[in-house]
């Protein structure tokens, strides 16, 4: 589905900030992984994100969805084939529109539509099943500004807009941190329940040890652009927060393990 092969990306080249971030990096991203990242800062988790989308180029490497190269590919056009859910629940919707609003705009991603017929009364019906699924209420709401909603709501739109065409790929970057532990809890839930249902194949990166281990079928820790560990099926299922770090101060502390530690 996705493969990132032979990534090297340096910033500020030739000066007294250079720094290298990958070197060789690999990926590959099956059609059914929900892969959960999780490293230090600094590690190179959001960078790969931004790659992934384009907003950062690559110094060499390649990277392939479907088999077909998108590494030159600019960030408008890979926007057509990915989605992305950032950290600040303002940067998924626009505040200055209702909600309706807000999901015609990615109701017609990728369509040929006059600005006019952006909102079209026979989608009301549809668009009150498909927000009813959120659990929010706000299928009852649907001309109330995005400026009027709570952020943990907003962000919930934001998931569910990224998702409403079903994107090639699925990237969230920390998006549950700014929100509450309730919040986020009900935001993990609903990802949970739209990546298993769509199908669509998501790298999330998260903070949280505890999300990273109870959702998705693989995890994935990074440190100083490389993956350390590669966790998936039963090993990833009797997974815990002290086995977790455990694992990685086993990785960290002896010097004859390779560039990547798999279990799988």
């Amino acid at each position: 589905m996705l493969e990132i092969k032979g990534l090297t990306k340096t910033f500020n080249t030739a000066s007294i900030n250079e720094k290298r971030v990958f070197e060789n990096f690999s990926l590959t991203v099956s059609q059914d992984d929900f892969i959960t990242i999780i490293g230090s800062n600094g590690a190179g988790k959001s960078t790969l994100l931004n790659i992934v989308a384009g907003s950062i180029p690559v110094d060499e490497g390649t990277i392939k969805i479907h088999d077909k190269d998108i590494t030159k590919l600019p960030e408008y056009k890979r926007s057509k084939k990915m989605s992305r859910v950032y950290q600040n629940p303002a940067l998924g919707t626009s505040p200055s529109l209702n909600i309706i609003e807000n999901i015609s705009m990615f109701n017609n991603k990728n369509k040929n539509f006059g600005l006019s017929f952006g909102v079209s009364k026979k989608n009301i019906a549809k668009f009150k099943e498909i927000v009813s699924v959120l659990g929010l209420g706000l299928e009852n709401h649907l001309e109330t500004k995005i400026s009027m909603l709570s952020g943990g709501q907003r962000q919930a739109l934001s998931l569910l807009m990224a998702t409403l065409t079903k994107p090639e790929v699925l990237l969230l970057d920390e998006h549950t941190a700014a929100l509450d532990p309730n919040t986020s809890k009900k935001i993990m839930e609903i990802t949970e329940k739209i990546v298993k249902e769509e199908k669509i194949p998501t790298l999330m990166v998260t903070h949280n040890m505890n999300d990273a281990i109870n959702y998705g079928n693989r995890l994935i820790m990074m440190d100083n652009g490389k993956i350390i560990l590669d966790i998936s099926g039963n090993e990833k299922k009797q997974l815990t927060a002290d086995k977790l770090m455990q694992l990685f101060k086993d990785v960290k502390t002896n010097s004859v393990l390779s560039d990547r530690f798999i279990l799988s």
